[in-house]
């Protein structure tokens, strides 16, 4: 590798007098480099813009979610307004005094209804409930009694008590003749078996939730089939229409509406590009950009929908300048990383030649370095494999002793073993005797039934035997989920013989379907030797007892095995796990020590479990599979 030059004062001074000379003739010689700052300022421009562009339109996304959130809650309170008031004509139209009173006209049962109606009214927060007879002349109010009073007026012109009249309710969104207010009137007939005799009426004014509406600080309104505004937190907007009509529609919408003086102005709404709307200006709404969401309404009239506006412009515009700032702030800073990585690599370029010949010593020594930690290594590694010879010897000698403890357990219930295979092998030879004699007179079908029941005898018997089988098997496989009952089981058949002839009661839990993380013939092995323990403890003990519990918690399952035995002495208790310490005649004393290692293995625990009243009991813990 040859090295470069250094670059000296004659150097520099060099080059600038030639760069000075290609000047003054005119050539400038182009270099792709030059491209570099006007690309870069390019990209930095288009960056910031982008960051722009990206924040305004997150910030729109969220506002929308918002004026969403909004259309829920506001669809959620004017849905239950409606359906509140629905119910108080239904109930109504069913009561006998109305009923009499639609019937038979008489001035006391009136007051005394215009009291209560007056009352619900108030409850409800209705705006006025009346009663009109089927002339159409309402004949019972809750403003009786007032200068707006409905007694006496003629409701026969209005669509809400012609159309109740002929299908049974009706609902209709129009200005009040008297009040000259608008709302929502909810009509339903009142049946008799001689015909209807009238209508009970509900109006619905929308005042209160207009006010929530502004007071959430965000544009809404109620818009029906035909653009008509109905309801609206803009009391200008009201009776405005969404797009322009004609004189004809027009004509149709304030008949429906019965006023004749509803303006059905246009409202000063402009779609606008990224789903937003623009609201011309005007002293009702500042003017600006908007987000709309917009929707029907549950339980309001079917082509009713709700429109709910937030202000989008000044979140949009500060969301976007402060995106560009940040980015801009993030460009000068890379900027001037650059500058300074630049500076950086033009230091390093100049130590350059001292730490190549700093380098090439360097080399030397750490290839001796190397060569030292080599044989480190090396000697490392023999250790290493030395040690996990003795790790695997070391568990090597524990599953021999797990084996060789299964296998004394084999010894000790052989007898108990031998006993269920004998019973069994008698039986099956009385019934092969039964058989011959059977078959020797002729009678096929006792003959059959015997050998039946030797089938059945010799399938009990090799359960025995490959429960056996596999309790004697050397344990090595992995731990798995295993089901408790039927380890359990299988511990239980294995000291059948044994348990049969003692006179020991036995309880025990039924875990049902209940799973955990074990080795099959290892768990038993465990259960096994603490039955075994609990055996041994009660012979000769009046009314023996074990009882097996199992208690399933959130992620442990713990297996109790408890005897009404002795007990054990605070000195036993104290050397209870240590190696061959045992209190039997013919025992090692490993078996619980052994029991104890192959329970952490499951990454449980095996402990004495204290405060049980007399005798022993052993509290298994494993861990709970799913």
């Amino acid at each position: 590798m040859i090295e470069p030059a250094p670059r000296t004062a004659a150097t520099a001074t060099a080059t600038a007098t030639a760069a000075g000379r290609s000047r003054r003739g005119g050539r400038v010689r182009f270099r792709p480099a030059m491209l570099l700052a006007p690309c870069l300022g390019a990209g930095s421009l288009l960056c910031v813009a982008a960051a722009g562009w990206f924040a305004a339109e997150e910030a729109r996304l969220d506002l929308l979610e918002r004026a969403r959130s909004g259309l829920t809650l506001s669809s959620a309170a004017l849905s239950g307004q409606i359906e509140k008031q629905r119910l108080l004509p239904l109930a109504l139209s069913r009561d006998a005094e109305l009923a009499g009173l639609l019937r038979t006209p008489d001035r006391g049962l009136a007051a005394r209804l215009d009291a209560r109606l007056e009352a619900l009214a108030a409850e409800a927060q209705a705006s006025v409930l009346y009663v009109v007879g089927a002339d159409g002349i309402t004949v019972a109010s809750s403003n009786a009694g007032t200068p707006q009073s409905f007694v006496g007026a003629s409701y026969r012109f209005r669509r809400y008590f012609a159309e109740a009249m002929a299908k049974g309710r009706a609902l209709q969104y129009a200005l009040g003749t008297v009040s000259r207010r608008p709302g929502l009137y909810l009509s339903q007939r009142v049946d008799a078996p001689a015909g209807p005799l009238g209508t009970v009426v509900v109006k619905v004014e929308f005042d209160d939730l207009e006010a929530r509406w502004r007071e959430a600080g965000f544009l809404a309104f109620v818009s029906d089939a035909s653009g008509t505004v109905l309801a609206t937190s803009v009391p200008a907007w009201r009776f405005g229409v969404l797009s322009p009509v004609d004189a004809e529609q027009a004509a149709d919408i304030r008949d429906d509406l019965q006023n004749p003086d509803a303006p059905l102005r246009p409202l000063p709404l402009a779609a606008e590009p990224g789903g937003l709307w623009r609201v011309g200006a005007g002293k009702a709404v500042p003017a600006g950009l908007y987000v709309e969401a917009a929707g029907a309404i549950p339980g309001a009239p079917g082509d009713w929908r709700l429109h709910v506006f937030l202000p989008a412009g000044p979140a949009l515009a500060r969301a976007a300048a402060n995106a560009r700032l940040i980015a801009g702030l993030v460009l000068v800073a890379a900027g001037l990383l650059a500058a300074l990585v630049v500076r950086r690599r033009r230091a390093l370029r100049q130590r350059q030649e001292t730490l190549s010949a700093m380098n090439a010593e360097l080399e030397t020594r750490v290839a001796e370095r190397t060569r030292a930690l080599r044989h480190a290594n090396e000697a490392l590694t023999g250790e290493i494999a030395g040690r996990r010879g003795a790790e695997a010897r070391v568990q090597n000698l524990r599953d021999e002793l797990a084996q060789a403890n299964r296998l004394s357990l084999l010894g000790q219930i052989a007898a108990g073993v031998a006993h269920e295979i004998n019973q069994p092998l008698a039986a099956i030879r009385t019934y092969a005797e039964n058989a011959g004699r059977f078959l020797g007179l002729g009678r096929a079908e006792p003959a059959a039934e015997n050998l039946a029941s030797i089938v059945a005898l010799t399938g009990r018997v090799a359960a025995i035997t490959d429960t056996l089988k596999s309790f004697s098997r050397r344990a090595t496989g992995p731990v798995e989920p295993v089901r408790l009952g039927e380890a359990l089981d299988g511990a239980l058949s294995l000291l059948a013989g044994r348990i049969d002839g003692s006179g020991i009661a036995i309880e025990r839990a039924d875990p049902g379907d209940l799973r955990v993380s074990a080795s099959r013939i290892r768990l038993e092995q465990i259960l096994v030797n603490l039955l075994q323990n609990a055996l041994d403890a009660l012979a000769g003990r009046p009314d023996p007892r074990i009882v097996v519990t199992v208690e399933a918690r959130a992620e442990t399952v713990v297996v109790t095995v408890a005897d009404n035995g002795p007990g054990l002495s605070p000195e036993i208790e104290r050397t209870l796990f240590m190696p061959f310490v045992t209190t039997k005649e013919k025992g090692l004393g490993l078996g619980l020590v052994i029991c104890g290692e192959i329970a952490r293995e499951f990454g449980g625990s095996l402990a004495l479990a204290p405060g049980r009243g007399p005798g022993a009991a052993f509290a298994l813990t494993l861990r709970r599979a799913p």
